[in-house]
C-alpha cells in the first residue's frame, strides 16, 4: 500500500493525425524508470479541441489513481492538456513536459485553411490551430504548472519551413512552441513527426519529470547510454558518456 500511495503515474498524449503507438518507446523508458504509464488514444481528426479533451482527459486521469499526475505531450496533445486545466484548473497536474506543442499556433494553418484537402486530413481541431483570431492555442490561459518545452529544429518538409518564422521542425515554429510560464524551455535538432521516438528528447523528457529541468549537459550519445541503463558509462570502461561528442 506504501508503495502504490508513493507511485507516479504519467498520461501520453499524441498529437494530431497519430495514435498512441507513436509513444510506444517514451512509454517504455517511463515504465523502466517507475512510472505507471497512461497512454490514451483519441480521434484527433474527427472534433474540436474542447470536445477530444472531455473524452479523453478525464477518463486517463481517472485510470491514473494518484493524487498528481505528470503529463508527455506531442504537438496537439500540449494543447487538449491546456484546454483541460483552463477547463478544471491545475491542482491534478503534477509535471508536464511538451513536445513541439503549437502554444501559440502554426502559420500553416493559416496558410493552408483554404485548401479542401488539408481541411479533410487535419479535421476540426487542426483547423482551430491557426495563429489568427480564432486561434484555440492563443486563446487559452498561460501555463499555471510545472511545464518544461522542448522544440526540434530539424525539418523533413522544406515547403512548410518556408511558411514558418525562424527555427522551426516542418510542423511548428520554435518560437511558437513557447508558452508565458512555463519552467524550462529547450531546443533539439529533432523533427516534429519522430521527436517523440529520439533518445534525447526521451532522456530530457524524464529528466524534467524528475527534477523539474532539463540536463543542459546531457549529450546525444549520454542519452542513448541512458536508455540501455547505464547511464554513467559503467557498461562501457573508459567512455566519459557526458563527455562523449553527439
Amino acid at each position: 500500500m506504501a508503495g502504490a500511495a508513493q507511485a507516479r503515474c504519467v498520461v501520453l498524449l499524441h498529437g494530431l493525425a497519430r495514435t498512441e503507438t507513436s509513444f510506444a518507446l517514451m512509454e517504455a523508458a517511463l515504465e523502466a524508470e517507475g512510472w505507471l504509464v497512461v497512454r490514451p488514444g483519441y480521434p484527433s481528426t474527427e472534433a474540436p479541441i474542447e470536445e477530444l479533451t472531455l473524452q479523453t482527459l478525464p477518463a486517463a486521469v481517472a485510470a491514473c489513481g494518484t493524487a498528481k499526475v505528470d503529463f508527455v505531450t506531442h504537438s496537439m496533445g500540449g494543447i487538449l492538456l491546456r484546454q483541460w486545466v483552463a477547463d478544471v484548473g491545475p491542482e491534478r497536474v503534477g509535471r508536464a513536459v511538451m513536445l513541439g506543442p503549437p502554444n501559440q499556433g502554426s502559420e500553416i494553418v493559416d496558410e493552408l485553411r483554404d485548401v479542401v484537402a488539408f481541411d479533410w486530413i487535419n479535421g476540426p481541431a487542426g483547423m482551430q490551430m491557426g495563429t489568427g483570431p480564432t486561434s484555440l492555442p492563443r486563446s487559452l490561459p498561460d501555463a499555471n504548472f510545472e511545464l518544461g518545452v522542448i522544440a526540434g529544429t530539424q525539418s523533413l518538409n522544406p515547403y512548410f519551413s518556408t511558411l514558418l518564422p525562424g527555427d522551426d521542425d516542418g510542423k511548428v515554429s520554435v518560437a511558437s512552441t513557447r508558452l508565458n510560464g512555463m519552467r524550462a524551455h529547450l531546443t533539439l535538432p529533432v523533427t516534429h513527426t519522430f521527436m517523440m521516438n529520439n533518445p534525447q528528447v526521451i532522456s530530457q523528457a524524464v529528466a524534467f519529470l524528475r527534477t523539474g529541468r532539463f540536463d543542459p549537459e546531457m549529450t546525444f550519445f549520454g542519452a542513448v547510454m541512458q536508455q540501455f541503463g547505464c547511464p554513467d558509462g559503467d557498461c562501457l570502461p573508459g567512455i566519459e558518456v557526458f563527455d562523449a561528442k553527439p
